[in-house]
């Protein structure tokens, strides 16, 4: 269970309600980094005491200075680091012997600069294992509660004067994007409740620390900033712990591009990619993932507004607007990830003719420039509002939200809190004064169709979190069972296999109990990758056939691995199916057990048409990863083709799966590819197999 204490004393209120403070190598420049915490602490009438450090100066900053943390009249609860990073190791150590409850560490040059970083890390972390203080950072760049003036910071971005105070906690990986969320969020009216650096997390981790904040009355939601999910258990149970109370968590997390970690022994690593599985766990979290940083200030509104998990929702967007080409980009923008604009039913247009307005059937309600009226807008959204094939309604406004910036958005304000369907707005010019009076009264407002667009769907595909179990991490060592090996595991788990029979390579031709044709493979656990050293041959009529690629098995394996164990071969059963998927699991080290479902055979790597989840998933779940498989869609009788047997498909991938709830098995990689779709009713049946075990 994670740690919301420190001696005693709840863990937030140590890190955003410190009674004492020191600034260990506090400057008495104030052009230099290094005196900005105490100058922004001052100028915020921070309520407790601060003690500059600095062995080398009587005075910081007009203050009387400390030579050192032991010279103080008492321990102080907080302690931030500024001095260089030849200095954190000895300072942390001075903090574990006074008793101090949390350091926070802004210097660099730890596991991001080199192998002398990496083993100062280690050294660090080292010392702080098994104490009684915490530790925020290295690369921290401080700790900042607007509602009590605590300035911990070294950003510069905090020499802003009046920040407003919001009702949203920020932690992010990088320190300078606390500053540019604060600047970003003054513009637009936005505050927040806190925002901490999190830096290297070698101790406290952003999981931990937002979950320290789960019971305070001042928070509402979290944004974050994530580099990576280094901490990915402590961060997805404060996901399901922040679900639990309704506070969504929105997040921008860096990686979308392919330039990821190679990580992988099967093709299932390959395929689902570092991001992808960091999309699937935030998603599986019920954490709302953006992609654009604008929607990162503005999808918490609409995140309160659309409750993660409601089983009526089913992502159907209507948009009424006074300006066709706004409209039209959202519309596009929409499509374009997925979520598909819904045309007003027949019944709705009737409504609106008989309030009096009259518009074209199409997929946006145009009112034109007649939209522009109070009445006709007001009316407008009260109709659409409580037409039960929306679960959203956009409303995207043009000129006349600069122009006319109140009445342009009175309309919207007014309808906001009356209907059963939640509504958001899009302004298509740049128009301040009217997105801070749909900020102010809590509609959730969009200055662009892409932030829009991203944010609705971020909102939409968040998925109701499981139950939390914690899990080991990956492995660093893992052993490759044979083919024969890994379908008897296969077949303990309920995932059906094509039938074969193992013999002696060296051997006469092994009796079958299934007809031909068949399949004849080298098996050993020392050879995973069997087509490499030619050691799959197909289509064998007889036991003539059979002896003949006995042969010709022997003698690949006498030319491309001759130095490796191999005294075995399968004769599998050639099993033809409708389609050929691949269905795999592991342990990321990351975000711990999933099971993805991809498009099989050769086109696995290619077409990356896949669905990943964090495992274990219900037969229910495997439906759905089913269902967004495109590839898939041609076996559910599309145009008169044969039905493929999903359900089976569905349950094999289920079955797999629950590796994750056998941890005596010790998996930490399993694939199946090809696993055959046999025709409606006939099953599914694994023709490859492939199993690391720990």
């Amino acid at each position: 269970m994670l740690s919301t204490r420190i001696s005693g004393k709840p863990l937030s209120n140590v890190l955003l309600n410190p009674r004492s403070i020191a600034l260990v190598g506090a400057s008495d420049d104030p052009r230099k980094t290094a005196s900005r915490p105490l100058q922004y602490l001052r100028r915020t009438g921070y309520a407790g005491r601060v003690y500059p450090i600095n062995p080398n100066k009587a005075t910081v900053l007009g203050e009387a200075a400390w030579p050192s943390l032991s010279a103080l009249p008492e321990i102080p609860e907080s302690v931030f680091l500024l001095a260089s990073t030849s200095a954190v190791i000895p300072t942390v150590q001075e903090c574990i012997r006074l008793g101090v409850k949390v350091v926070t560490v802004l210097a660099s040059g730890f596991s991001e600069s080199g192998p002398e970083g990496v083993q100062r890390e280690h050294e660090l972390r080292d010392l702080v294992q098994g104490s009684s203080i915490r530790l925020l950072g290295p690369s921290s760049i401080g700790i900042v509660n607007p509602r009590n003036g605590l300035m911990l910071t070294a950003n510069a971005a905090f020499a802003e004067p009046d920040l407003p105070v919001g009702r949203v906690f920020v932690a992010s990986h990088s320190g300078s994007m606390i500053g540019a969320l604060v600047s970003r969020g003054k513009a637009r009216g936005v505050g927040f409740a806190g925002l901490v650096s999190v830096g290297s997390e070698v101790d406290l981790s952003l999981g931990e620390i937002c979950s320290s904040t789960l019971d305070d009355p001042g928070v509402d939601g979290y944004l974050l900033f994530l580099e990576s999910l280094h901490c990915g258990e402590d961060l997805r149970r404060f996901a399901i712990d922040a679900a639990k109370r309704g506070k969504p968590v929105i997040a921008y997390k860096l990686g979308r591009s392919d330039a990821a970690a190679e990580m992988v022994t099967t093709h299932t690593g390959a395929i689902a990619g570092e991001d992808d599985i960091a999309d699937a766990f935030l998603k599986d979290c019920g954490v709302a993932r953006v992609g654009i940083l604008d929607a990162l200030l503005e999808t918490f509104p609409l995140a309160q507004r659309l409750a993660l998990g409601e089983p009526s929702r089913q992502r159907r967007v209507g948009v009424v607007t006074t300006t066709g080409g706004g409209a039209a980009m959202v519309v596009d923008q929409l499509g374009l990830r997925g979520i598909e604009v819904q045309a007003p039913s027949v019944q709705t247009l009737q409504r609106l003719r008989e309030r009096g307005i009259e518009v074209a059937a199409g997929r946006a309600v145009d009112l034109t420039l007649a939209g522009v009226n109070y009445e006709v807008m007001k009316t407008a959204l009260d109709v659409l509002l409580e037409a039960p094939e929306f679960d959203l309604v956009v409303a995207t406004i043009g000129s006349s939200a600069r122009f006319q910036p109140q009445l342009a958005v009175k309309p919207i304000i007014d309808s906001l809190d009356n209907h059963r369907t939640p509504l958001a707005a899009m302004l298509v010019p740049d128009a301040p004064e009217a997105l801070a009076a749909l900020t102010a009264q809590g509609v959730p407002c969009f200055r662009s169709p892409e932030a829009c667009a991203d944010a609705i769907a971020a909102v939409f595909f968040r998925r109701t979190p499981a139950t939390f179990r914690s899990h080991s991490s990956a492995a660093a060592d893992a052993r490759a069972l044979s083919e024969a090996e890994a379908y008897r595991l296969l077949k303990q788990l309920g995932v059906p296999c094509a039938a074969f029979v193992t013999s002696a390579l060296d051997g006469p031709p092994p009796d079958l109990a299934f007809d031909y044709p068949v399949v004849a493979k080298v098996c050993s656990a020392h050879i995973p990758h069997k087509t490499e050293v030619g050691g799959v041959l197909l289509g064998i009529r007889d036991e003539i056939g059979l002896a003949q690629a006995m042969a010709t098995l022997r003698g690949n394996l006498a030319i491309r691995a001759p130095n490796v164990p191999c005294d075995q071969i399968l004769v599998q059963k050639s099993v033809a199916g409708l389609a050929e998927v691949l269905v795999g699991y592991r342990v990321d080290p990351d975000a711990g057990p999933i099971v993805i479902l991809a498009a099989g055979g050769i086109w696995a790597e290619v077409a990356r048409d896949r669905s990943i989840r964090l495992a274990p998933v219900s037969v229910d779940t495997a439906r759905e990863m089913v269902s967004e498989v495109k590839s898939l869609k041609t076996l559910t009788g599309l145009r008169g083709r044969p039905r493929g047997d999903l359900e089976a498909l569905a349950q094999a991938v289920c079955a797999l799966s629950q590796l994750a709830l056998r941890p005596e098995m010790q998996v930490r990689e399993a694939e199946v590819n090809p696993l055959m779709v046999l025709p409606e009713g006939q099953g599914v049946l694994a023709a490859d197999a492939l199993v690391w075990q720990a």
